[in-house]
């Protein structure tokens, strides 16, 4: 259940009987012609769809990340280090002082990594918690699909292009050669820029609903399976 829909009362009922949350991480960053919103859009959604069934409360995601190598590109917006390891640890500490004592971090960006680190950190001061640092796309059942179903799969492209993330403007059927992402990595945000153009790394800008639901709905049962576990 999305916390917009919870008042204080009906969180502090909850972690009487079930101390299990949710909180996603985002990123708000050039995604070709999908939404700058992407990360965070799948991130949430993915978390709501998993937890639904299970009642268990899934916080709004974070949407700034960690996105220096996007900077040339209008609209993206990044935090430092620092400043997001600072956010995500604040978040964490409000989370266990409401009571929630096993936290899914359900991240939706790839460059979000140092809050996987931190929450190893987190664990070490707080040893009554749990935390699991979940990178939904890439999880073994939804990325044996996503090979499965084009190999050619990276940012931008057609694995994150879902009806939730499309734009009236997003071109159809297009594809495009994978970059160098070795020399990608080596370079300041204008020069990654003239690299990559619109922004998709590599690969179809679109495949069909029918695929892309299917690697979803994979994605939405892994995630819920993660959360029956506990």
């Amino acid at each position: 259940m999305r916390v917009s829909q919870m008042d204080w009362r009906m969180v502090e009922d909850w972690t009487r009987h079930d101390d299990r949350c949710v909180l996603p991480l985002g990123s708000t960053e050039q995604h070709a012609g999908l939404s700058l919103m992407v990360d965070a859009i799948l991130a949430e959604r993915v978390a709501v769809d998993a937890a639904e069934p299970l009642g268990i409360p899934v916080f709004p995601a974070i949407p700034y990340g960690l996105a220096p190598y996007f900077q040339a590109y209008p609209g993206s917006i990044t935090l430092r280090v620092d400043t997001f390891v600072a956010v995500v640890r604040d978040v964490l500490d409000s989370l266990k002082r409401s009571g929630f004592r096993r936290i899914m971090v359900c991240n939706g960006h790839g460059g979000n990594q140092p809050a996987a680190a931190l929450g190893h950190e987190w664990l070490m001061d707080n040893p009554d918690c749990r935390l699991r640092f979940h990178d939904w796309w890439r999880a073994p059942r939804t990325m044996a699909l996503v090979q499965a179903t084009d190999p050619v799969a990276s940012h931008a492209s057609w694995m994150e292009n879902f009806p939730w993330t499309r734009l009236p403007t997003t071109p159809p059927g297009e594809a495009k050669e994978m970059v160098d992402t070795d020399r990608l990595k080596t370079l300041p945000p204008f020069e990654a820029r003239n690299l990559l153009d619109d922004g998709n790394f590599g690969g179809r800008t679109q495949r069909s609903d029918n695929e892309m639901l299917a690697i979803w709905e994979t994605a939405v049962q892994e995630t819920r399976d993660m959360l029956e576990a506990w």
